[in-house]
């Protein structure tokens, strides 16, 4: 797997337009896409997305010149938030660093869901996107195994899945999903 760099910021500078009312606009218009696909999956209404941005339907159509291109640029951001994230929590604890991402990507989890379906696997930014994750993932796992804090007979892509079966499902609200999830990372700690 890639360690540097993170393609995705390429990928997300290149779209993020540079002005600074377009910039905010556009970044209304991804907060608003996360929110809706969120709650209503992938059939999630453009109309209702750009209401929730405060802007015009013809705004999102500049921006987001197909609904493709919004779902990608939606998980794009999503990604590159949780590369900041890893890079955030870097410094603290090898157990602590490992969870608090996690945590960040189980919230990642839910938009996933709905474009991938929407986009049908068929995206090179997955590709992209994949790699960003377990590079930048990957020694925040990694340096929790080096501690004696994480199992060693797993590696990152084996974490993901697991974290990703486990957040997979409908949880009755978000105590219940992080206790869920709390129960399978005591899997993954290493035995004392």
């Amino acid at each position: 797997m890639p360690a540097q760099p993170f393609p995705v910021r390429e990928i997300v500078a290149s779209r993020r337009p540079h002005r600074k009312d377009a910039a905010r606009n556009y970044d209304a218009l991804v907060a608003a896409a996360r929110e809706a696909f969120a709650e209503h999956g992938a059939d999630a209404s453009l109309e209702d997305i750009a209401r929730r941005a405060g802007v015009g339907i013809g705004t999102l159509y500049r921006n987001f010149p197909s609904r493709r291109e919004l779902f990608e640029s939606v998980y794009a951001e999503d990604v590159n938030e949780l590369v900041q994230v890893a890079e955030e929590v870097a410094e603290l604890e090898p157990w602590e660093a490992l969870t608090s991402w996690l945590t960040r990507f189980t919230g990642y989890m839910v938009t996933k869901r709905a474009i991938r379906e929407a986009l049908d696997g068929q995206s090179e930014i997955f590709d992209a996107c994949r790699d960003s994750l377990y590079a930048s993932g990957g020694p925040l796992f990694e340096r929790a195994q080096e501690e004696g804090v994480a199992r060693k007979d797993m590696d990152i892509g084996d974490l993901l899945r697991l974290v990703s079966g486990v957040t997979g499902t409908v949880f009755v609200d978000d105590a219940q999903r992080d206790r869920v999830l709390a129960i399978a990372l005591d899997g993954v700690r290493a035995a004392r």
